[in-house]
């Protein structure tokens, strides 16, 4: 790709820029939990999923894929089994399970949010895509955004980050 850019630089020149879909949707995930802005209408899949201790428990995910760059929100309500006395370690098992999805299987940047409750990362997928992902948890309520493109802080990124509203 870098080799047709330098041979041909009229053509890269002529190209627009992506511009942020005007069109976004309000979409109200699995009880309300929170909404969540996106450029389309996303995918709805409930994941089985079990706690440590062998609880049962749904993960709602939505997700979508448009201009280039994926979308995924999720949330789960996690069973009386699951410790949430400390957050930090419950956001960071999550953040251990997607590590496996980066190229170093680890993440290039872990923000902490003020409390213990938020965790902001980034990492590298692989050469030219990138993911970012925001979790956190209220009390039982897990919810996380994940935005995988070749830019993670653009504007098609931070309108989705920045939509988020918590109920």
């Amino acid at each position: 790709m870098a080799a047709a850019a330098i041979a041909a630089p009229s053509i890269v020149h002529a190209q627009k820029k992506l511009d942020v879909p005007t069109k976004w949707y309000a979409v109200k995930v699995e009880e309300n939990a929170f909404t969540v802005e996106m450029p389309g209408i996303p995918d709805h899949r409930i994941i089985n999923d079990v706690s440590a201790r062998g609880t049962a428990f749904a993960l709602h995910s939505y997700s979508l894929e448009s201009g280039g760059f994926s979308y995924v929100a999720q949330t789960a309500l996690y069973p009386a089994d699951v410790d949430v006395a400390q957050p930090r370690r419950v956001l960071q098992a999550s953040l251990d399970g997607r590590a496996a999805q980066l190229a170093s299987r680890q993440w290039d940047r872990v923000d902490w949010r003020q409390t213990d409750a938020g965790v902001e990362a980034i990492g590298t997928v692989h050469a030219g895509t990138m993911l970012r992902m925001i979790s956190l948890l209220r009390e039982r309520r897990f919810v996380s955004l994940a935005f995988l493109g070749p830019s993670v802080t653009g504007p098609e990124a931070n309108r989705f980050f920045q939509s988020l509203k918590l109920k």
